[in-house]
C-alpha cells in the first residue's frame, strides 16, 4: 500500500489510491492509523477534503451548510464546471429527481409524498414473508453443504423483497439487477467511458421499463408499494412520472446492493469473532444488537460526498478548513465507525457494546429511507442462516471486491456440518 501524509504546515494532504489491492483487502489498518495521525486530511486522488472522525461526519451530516446537490443555489458557469456530457443524459434524467440528490423543499415534498406510502404502511409486514423467503433459499442449497453465499443468498433476498414490495414479476428481477450494477459503477473514482455509456443505456432502459409497469399500476392497482407511490397525496400534490421512476430505480439501487454488501460483510465479521451464534442469536433484541454491529463494524458504503452551499471556513479535528461553495467533501462513514475517541476498542467485535452507534445509514436529511427494511432483511437472513446450518465456516479466506466505495465481499463460499 502506498501511501503518503504529508504535513505541509497545515492543511494535511494524503495520497492514497483507492485502488491499491493492499488498501482495499484491509481498509481498517489504514483507518486506524488515519485516526491517529489526522482525521481530517485533503485525499489527493479524490481531489477534495475528507473527515473520518465519528462526531465530525454525524455533524456533517447534519450540517444544512452542505447538500447533495448544489445547482440549486449557483449554476455551473458561477462554479467553474463544464458542461454535463451528452452521453449521460439519460443518466441525468434519473439522478435529477432522485431523493438522495434533492434539497429542500424538493427534497421535502418528496421525502413527505414517499413515506407515507413508504415506511409507515410497507415495511413491517414484510418480515414474515422475508423470513419465508429465507427458509426456500436455504432448503435449495441446503443439502449441497457449500454455497457462494452473494449470489445465491445474499442477491436474491434484498432483490426478490423489492420485486414483491414494488408488484414488478420476479421474472424481470435479473435485468433489473443488470441496471442496477451498471448504473451504481457511475458511483465510484472516475468511471470509465465504456462505464460511462452503458450506465447511461441503463438508465434509458430502466426509465422505459418503470414507465410502462407505472401506466399498468395506474389502470389497475395492486396491494404494492408502487400502486401505493402513485396514489400517494399530501395537500393535493402527487409524485410526477419521472419522480416515481426516479424513486424506484433509488429503492433497488440503494437498498438491492448495500443490503447485498452487508450480508456478506456480517458473515465475516461474526465468524471472526469467535462469538457462539446462539448467544448472538438468542431472541429478537440479541438479534437486533448483532445487525448493528454488523452495520457499525464492517459497513457496506465507505464515502457519501457532499457539496458545500456556502463559502465558509470550517472547524474540524483541530483543521481550519477554507471551503468554497461548490467544492465536495467526503464523509468517510466506514471509518468513523472505527473511531477509538467514540467507541472503546473500536476493532473488536462486540453487539453487547454500550456505545452501540453508527452512521452506516448516514444522518439528518438523507439519513436512508430504506433503513427500517434492511435491518429487517439483516435480522432475518443472518439469523435463519444461522439456525439452518451449524457449524458455519469460509472456505478460504474472503476478500473484499476491487471498489473502495462500495465496500463489499467479492466471493463467500461457505460450508457446515
Amino acid at each position: 500500500m502506498n501511501e503518503r501524509l504529508r504535513p505541509n504546515g497545515r492543511p494535511h494532504t494524503r495520497s492514497i489510491d483507492p485502488r491499491d489491492p493492499d488498501f482495499v483487502q484491509d481498509v481498517y489498518d489504514a483507518y486506524g492509523q488515519w485516526h491517529a495521525d489526522g482525521p481530517a486530511f485533503f485525499w489527493e486522488e479524490y481531489g477534495h477534503w475528507c473527515f473520518a472522525g465519528y462526531e465530525t461526519v454525524d455533524r456533517l451530516l447534519r450540517d444544512r451548510r452542505f447538500g447533495r446537490q448544489v445547482l440549486h443555489v449557483a449554476t455551473r458557469d458561477e462554479l467553474g464546471w463544464p458542461p454535463r456530457p451528452a452521453h449521460l443524459s439519460d443518466f441525468d434524467a434519473v439522478e435529477r429527481h432522485s431523493l438522495l440528490e434533492l434539497e429542500p423543499p424538493a427534497h421535502t415534498r418528496l421525502r413527505r409524498l414517499i413515506t407515507k406510502a413508504f415506511v409507515a404502511r410497507q415495511v413491517e409486514r414484510l418480515r414474515p414473508q422475508i423470513n419465508a423467503l429465507c427458509h426456500d433459499l436455504i432448503d435449495g442449497f441446503e443439502a449441497d453443504g457449500e454455497v457462494e453465499l452473494l449470489s445465491a443468498y445474499a442477491t436474491p433476498i434484498p432483490l426478490k423483497t423489492i420485486c414483491a414490495l414494488l408488484g414488478v414479476p420476479e421474472e424481470a428481477g435479473p435485468q433489473l439487477l443488470a441496471w442496477s450494477h451498471a448504473i451504481v459503477k457511475m458511483y465510484v473514482l472516475d468511471p470509465s467511458m465504456d462505464d460511462q455509456i452503458a450506465a447511461n443505456a441503463a438508465a434509458r432502459d430502466f426509465s422505459a421499463f418503470l414507465r410502462g409497469h407505472i401506466a399498468k399500476k395506474r389502470a389497475a392497482p395492486g396491494d404494492d408499494l408502487l400502486s401505493a407511490l402513485i396514489a400517494a397525496e399530501d395537500d393535493g400534490e402527487t409524485l410526477s412520472v419521472d419522480e416515481l421512476v426516479s424513486t424506484v430505480i433509488l429503492l433497488l439501487n440503494a437498498g438491492h446492493e448495500a443490503t447485498v454488501h452487508q450480508i456478506g460483510n456480517a458473515m465475516r465479521s461474526i465468524l471472526a469473532s469467535g462469538i457462539a451464534p446462539r448467544d448472538l442469536f438468542a431472541d429478537a433484541d440479541a438479534t437486533a444488537a448483532t445487525v448493528e454491529e454488523c452495520l457499525r463494524h464492517d459497513a457496506p458504503l465507505h464515502m457519501f460526498t457532499r457539496y458545500a452551499l456556502e463559502d465558509m471556513a470550517f472547524e474540524a479535528d483541530g483543521e481550519t478548513i477554507p471551503l468554497s461553495k461548490g467544492d465536495t467533501i467526503g464523509l468517510l462513514l466506514g471509518t468513523a465507525n472505527r473511531d477509538p475517541r467514540r467507541f472503546a476498542d473500536p476493532d473488536r467485535f462486540d453487539p453487547h457494546r454500550p456505545d452501540q452507534v453508527n452512521v452506516t445509514f448516514g444522518a439528518g436529511l438523507h439519513f436512508c429511507i430504506g433503513a427500517p427494511l434492511a435491518r429487517i432483511e439483516l435480522q432475518e437472513a443472518l439469523s435463519v442462516l444461522f439456525a439452518r446450518l451449524p457449524g458455519l465456516r469460509f472456505a478460504g479466506t474472503p476478500r473484499y471486491a476491487d471498489a473502495y466505495h462500495f465496500h463489499g465481499l467479492e466471493r463467500a463460499v461457505l460450508q457446515w456440518q
